[in-house]
């Protein structure tokens, strides 16, 4: 017999991994038994597959840090969030003696969609090597779970940072901090691989200011690019007892100062840490799961998330995300 097709396509499953996931209310647990591999065998991918991911969720580790997340419970089972922004209202009224009929304003509410991608990367082993350890009294090569969650983690700190806005499903978008279309833009007056140390500082308190000009008061974290690391090591002035780092780090509400892989060279982003700015969307966090094909001889696996960023602003494009080139 041929063995049946399995995939999620659209929010929607088929084939045997279809039939786990329905029977069990797409609890992902369903495809995570000890039919195959054994509960230690398990525990290894998953130290693998944690290990691996830490090392690149920097913006999105901070995210989690501050507890700005947004966990959709059964994430497998939703292809989109719905959410609404609401507009201000009218002033209040003054008066001598309280009786003038107020505006009875009511904020606007508009609602906006965010797709619930599945990132995924998959490797597999044969039924005859995992059976092979097992006589051997040998651990399974955990490479392939270690590079599956690189690749995935890379791609989730990408949507971060870069937004995937050529990615629509249902009536919305992905954002990053790099293309959210309302962010604060703006230009640093010089490179900052050969800036002074007050060129430097100048660009950081102008794009606290732009932060401020939007209503948005901080605290800020001010994220760089790899390029721009050992720059800001450098004496502030000549023979100074301070770095341009330190420097920067007493200006007020800049709470720190991480390097972000996934940013360009001459892009520098200073971002509101606030869940009103932006939160990490969470409807399956970083999981391995298994099924079989082939009569049973391959035992496949899938590294699987669901984690997109929404980058958010108010009806009336306010942001708290400074984005200067």
């Amino acid at each position: 017999m041929a063995p049946k097709l399995d995939f999620i396509k659209d929010g929607k499953a088929y084939g045997d991994v279809a039939m786990k996931l329905l029977h069990s209310n797409f609890n992902v647990n369903a495809l995570r038994t000890n039919d195959t591999l054994l509960y230690d065998e398990w525990k290894q991918f998953d130290d693998a597959v944690l290990k691996a991911a830490q090392q690149r969720l920097v913006g999105v580790a901070d995210l989690q840090s501050r507890g700005l997340v947004y966990t959709i419970p059964n994430g497998l089972s939703k292809t989109v969030l719905a959410y609404q922004d609401a507009s201000e209202i009218e002033a209040a009224e003054v008066d001598m003696d309280g009786i003038t009929r107020g505006r009875r304003d009511r904020p606007e509410y508009d609602i906006n969609y965010i797709p619930l991608p599945i990132t995924h990367d998959d490797f597999s082993f044969s039924a005859r090597e995992i059976q092979v350890s097992r006589n051997g009294n040998m651990p399974l090569d955990t490479t392939m779970a270690e590079l599956a969650a690189r690749k995935v983690a890379e791609k989730v700190e990408e949507y971060l940072f870069i937004g995937s806005s050529t990615y629509t499903f249902g009536g919305g978008t992905i954002y990053g901090y790099m293309d959210a279309p309302q962010r604060n833009p703006g230009s640093m007056t010089v490179d900052w691989a050969t800036a002074t140390g007050d060129q430097i500082l100048g660009d950081v308190r102008d794009m606290k200011q732009a932060s401020i000009d939007a209503y948005h008061y901080g605290p800020w974290v001010l994220y760089i690019p790899t390029a721009y690391e050992t720059a800001l090591d450098g004496d502030f002035k000549a023979a100074s007892d301070k770095s341009i780092r330190q420097r920067v780090l007493e200006i007020s509400g800049i709470e720190a100062i991480k390097v972000a892989d996934f940013l360009t060279a001459a892009n520098i982003i200073l971002v509101q840490m606030t869940s009103d700015v932006v939160r990490l969307i969470e409807g399956l966090p970083i999981t391995t799961v298994q099924w079989d094909s082939e009569g049973g001889m391959k035992v496949n696996f899938k590294v699987m998330t669901i984690m997109v960023p929404q980058i958010r602003n108010d009806q009336n494009s306010k942001s708290g995300v400074t984005h200067w080139t």
